[in-house]
């Protein structure tokens, strides 16, 4: 739905209406395209953002000197976070969008790989990361700040509540997505490199960097291109940072109790 110039056959004008032909035109499996390898990145990807989180968010409230959670402390964790998920995500997104393109060459996450490194270099796997950072700052910081400032308000005692997590990560995530759409467009252009895109906006070689993003996608389609597919982020984010937030709380809250159990003395 983000694409700028998409084949006749891959335009979509709705979240369902995509799904569906996607489906009867592509095959049942084609809409989990790319799958391998966002599992592959979303582990050590995750271990790192959390484990940084939870110790900036505890080194900065201390520094600012805060009874309980500053929200500049979270968004700024958040924000430092970001970049270690990032440099692991980074490839795995790039990877995962070329094989997800309509009428896409790669046969397999391995073949892309190969492919993308033999005739990009490595670059390549890299190309969109200050994007990638530019957009996931700003989408982490209000992800983590709404996040706190929700259970604050639905969970004072912050104790493990899963329908709180649950209620808090949801609204957390749709929120920062729906902010965050044009950088995500910008993003999916620099990673995909959209061959027929490129060609109406008279772009000759690789499009790099920000700036050159914003204006190829104003250029092809104005103001509406920035929220391409603004829907669709929502509903993926919504139930992804949802799940993300009550495993999280869940396995926090399972190994601190086994912890404390195992020190209590008999």
């Amino acid at each position: 739905m983000q694409s700028l110039n998409p084949d006749p056959k891959a335009h979509y004008t709705s979240v369902y209406g995509a799904l569906k032909k996607i489906i009867r035109t592509e095959g049942f499996w084609r809409p989990l395209r790319g799958l391998n390898v966002m599992v592959m990145g979303a582990g050590p990807a995750h271990a790192l953002y959390f484990a940084c989180y939870e110790n900036m968010k505890r080194t900065l409230n201390a520094v600012f000197h805060h009874q309980g959670n500053s929200h500049l402390a979270n968004g700024i964790a958040g924000s430092m976070a970001t970049l270690l998920h990032d440099a692991v995500m980074n490839p795995a997104e790039v990877v995962k969008q070329r094989l997800q393109m309509y009428d896409s060459p790669h046969r397999s996450a391995l073949s892309c790989i190969r492919t993308v490194w033999g005739t990009e270099g490595l670059g390549a796997f890299y190309r969109s990361y200050t994007t990638q950072l530019t957009m996931n700052v700003p989408f982490q910081s209000i992800h983590f700040i709404t996040y706190e400032f929700l259970q604050e308000q639905i969970n004072p005692y912050r104790g493990y509540n899963p329908q709180s997590h649950i209620i808090s990560g949801g609204l957390a995530g749709a929120l920062a997505a729906a902010a965050t759409t044009p950088l995500d467009v910008c993003k999916t252009l620099l990673n995909t490199q959209e061959n027929m895109a490129l060609n109406l906006a008279n772009v000759s070689g690789r499009l790099s960097g920000m700036a050159n993003a914003f204006r190829t996608v104003y250029q092809l389609n104005g103001l509406p291109g920035y929220f391409k597919g603004v829907q669709a982020r929502v509903i993926y984010q919504m139930p992804s940072t949802a799940i993300s937030w009550s495993v999280y709380e869940f396995f926090k809250y399972f190994l601190t109790k086994h912890k404390l159990e195992n020190r209590t003395p008999y």
